[in-house]
């Protein structure tokens, strides 16, 4: 297993992490898995000993239950891995039971660690951006967390770019801890993140942790053109999060990845998965399964290395079109750009 360093900080993560979303499956949540106690143990098991040390859940996975499963299937061993989990979303009735204000970011993270069984978290991250909370205050309670000992760093999730730069201009100008990580959606489906948030992740020193890397299943090579998909999956059309926005395009990719795993003799979610780990910033990809055999199968994604023609095509069959003003940098700015300005634009200059 590889180990990445988290953005600017000192923490190493591993390349893979565990999500644990599956765990608990309650409510609507028993749609992407119901893992209980004794199947998340061996889920836990089988990463640490593949060398995973990073445990991603969040407190609105089964209103709580997949927190309390993690903290119960760690138990004895929480100090030999690291554990993340999010907070933003409604937990209660009421009107402070949602959002990132120092009331709700303080109860929820103590609530957290009561589940987790654990005196500290070492990643704790915001699940989605809140327009109403000031975020000085909502920064301010994060560095309380870190300077109390309970948070050790902290991260954001499904930020826009404008959003981002807005936190770490105020952390930097209010010295408060800053954001050491985003948690985005990226994968060959959908390489949206990369117009913004994967240059400023570049340029501003962030880790980027990938939640759905294989588009919640379109990847795993279950779903191909002409054909219908898993036995109880959804139809194309019913596909929510992540939307599908070019049906052609998504088959074009799984085309190539097919092939490219055949030639592997691996997986397409295997070649998908370490696709990803080679693109420009990324830290650590969140994986998560029903099972333990597509847990193992998702493991293997460590040891495959893509060549560099492997990876041109995989890149133009999922290429996202450019946007303005991309398109007009790619154009006229193409002397002077930066490494994250060519994170994006570096194929188009070709």
């Amino acid at each position: 297993m590889e180990y990445r360093q988290l953005g600017q900080s000192g923490l190493r993560v591993s390349v893979l992490s565990l999500g644990t979303m599956t765990f608990g499956g309650e409510s609507v949540f028993s749609k992407v898995g119901a893992t209980d106690v004794k199947g998340a143990r061996r889920q836990v098991d089988l990463c640490i000993e593949a060398g995973v040390n990073l445990f991603d859940t969040a407190n609105i996975y089964s209103h709580g239950l997949s927190e309390e499963i993690l903290g119960q299937v760690l138990e004895g061993r929480r100090d030999q891995v690291l554990v993340a989990t999010k907070f933003r979303m409604v937990m209660r009735d009421g009107p402070n039971e949602g959002g990132a204000s120092r009331f709700h970011i303080i109860r929820e993270c103590e609530d957290s660690l009561r589940r987790l069984r654990t005196d500290y978290i070492d990643l704790y991250q915001i699940h989605e951006w809140d327009g109403e909370t000031p975020l000085d205050e909502t920064l301010e309670a994060f560095d309380t967390l870190v300077r109390s000992g309970k948070v050790r760093y902290i991260g954001c999730s499904n930020y826009s770019g404008w959003h981002l730069m807005k936190a770490l201009a105020i952390s930097d100008r209010r010295n408060y801890v800053r954001y050491v990580s985003q948690q985005i959606y990226y994968s060959l489906q959908a390489r949206d993140a990369e117009y913004e948030l994967v240059p400023i992740s570049l340029d501003q020193g962030l880790g980027i942790l990938v939640w759905s890397p294989l588009a919640g299943g379109l990847l795993s090579g279950k779903y191909r053109r002409g054909q219908s998909g898993p036995e109880g999956s959804r139809h194309l059309n019913d596909w929510g999060e992540p939307p599908i926005h070019d049906e052609d395009q998504l088959y074009n990719i799984i085309d190539v990845l097919v092939e490219t795993a055949a030639n592997h003799k691996v997986s397409a979610a295997q070649i998908a998965l370490a696709y990803m780990l080679g693109r420009p910033g990324v830290t650590s990809l969140i994986i998560g399964a029903r099972s333990e055999e597509q847990l193992k199968d998702n493991l293997g994604a460590a040891d495959v290395k893509l060549t560099a023609e492997e990876r041109a095509r995989l890149d133009k069959a999922s290429q996202p079109r450019l946007l303005y003003p991309y398109w007009h940098q790619a154009k006229t700015a193409k002397e002077r750009l930066s490494a994250a300005d060519l994170a994006l634009l570096k194929p188009y200059l070709q």
